[in-house]
């Protein structure tokens, strides 16, 4: 069993001590508690799992503390990829939810998994989940003093379960003052695949990460018999023409972990038993 999971690229990670120091508190915290989940339970509802711990923790752009857009209202995104059965589900720009990702968990029992905007929402309050604030104070004082956000962010999870199983889960509360009815990464195959070979999950510019097909690329690469390592390197050298802003964690059917990141610096931490990691 093997987990590993991502809270965004936070550039005051790198320059505020005691943001870092929750930072890595907190993801070593939901790391450890998510792998205990994961003993007895199975990948796609351990990384469900995850990313709910993820949004709920302010100190992440996903769920609570979700960036605000150009319009003062807040739209979040996330999606859901079962490596087993291949189905994928998400939704797009879905407003006024706590956890984005437990209502593309429901979509995953559906014919028609990926829904956006108004129809997401509406989904949500008929399978129900309550209409819930995800702003903050710190969110609503960038947004009107018209600050860019402290940085990057989004939130994933890729586990392995005892069976062998691989899932990826993906949460964002978008780039902040973005032109509302912007599309993610998140809820596409760019930014959250998996199949029984591998599982991606991305952070950062969701614009170069959809240009680049960056978690299907790798998936698909070690599908075809590249190494976890070798794969990054070559989807991340199709970055560099572009100077594209992407951070990606992959568990492979092996058990291989492997992150990397193009601008330093994704947080991230992982637990496989026996080893922890997490982003210094």
């Amino acid at each position: 069993m093997k987990i590993i999971i991502h809270g965004g690229f936070f550039s005051e990670s790198s320059t505020n001590h005691e943001t870092k120091v929750a930072k890595q508190n907190a993801l070593k915290q939901i790391v450890m508690d998510s792998y205990i989940f994961l003993k007895a339970h199975t990948a796609l509802e351990t990384v469900v799992y995850a990313v709910s711990l993820l949004e709920d923790d302010m100190l992440f752009n996903a769920g609570i503390g979700s960036q605000i857009q150009s319009d003062g209202k807040i739209r979040m995104s996330a999606s859901l990829m079962d490596g087993t059965t291949q189905k994928m589900s998400g939704v797009i720009n879905i407003e006024e939810v706590k956890n984005p990702i437990q209502v593309a968990e429901v979509l995953m029992k559906v014919d028609d998994r990926v829904l956006g905007g108004s129809g997401a929402t509406h989904f949500a309050r008929q399978h129900g989940f309550e209409k819930f604030s995800t702003e903050i104070p710190q969110r609503r004082a960038e947004y009107e003093a018209k600050l860019e956000s402290a940085g990057l962010g989004t939130v994933g999870c890729v586990a392995l379960d005892s069976n062998g199983r691989l899932a990826v889960a993906t949460s964002t509360g978008g780039k902040g003052f973005e032109i509302p009815g912007r599309i993610s990464d998140s809820a596409t195959v760019a930014g959250n695949y998996a199949n029984e070979f591998c599982g991606v999950s991305l952070t950062g510019v969701g614009e170069d990460i959809v240009s680049n097909a960056t978690a299907a690329k790798i998936v698909t690469r070690v599908t075809d018999g590249f190494t976890l390592q070798a794969a990054f390197a070559k989807t991340f050298d199709e970055l560099l023409p572009y100077d594209g802003f992407a951070g990606a964690i992959a568990i492979d059917g092996d058990g291989n972990m492997f992150h990397q990141d193009s601008h330093p610096s994704m947080v991230f931490a992982s637990f496989d038993g026996e080893k922890f990691e997490v982003f210094d």
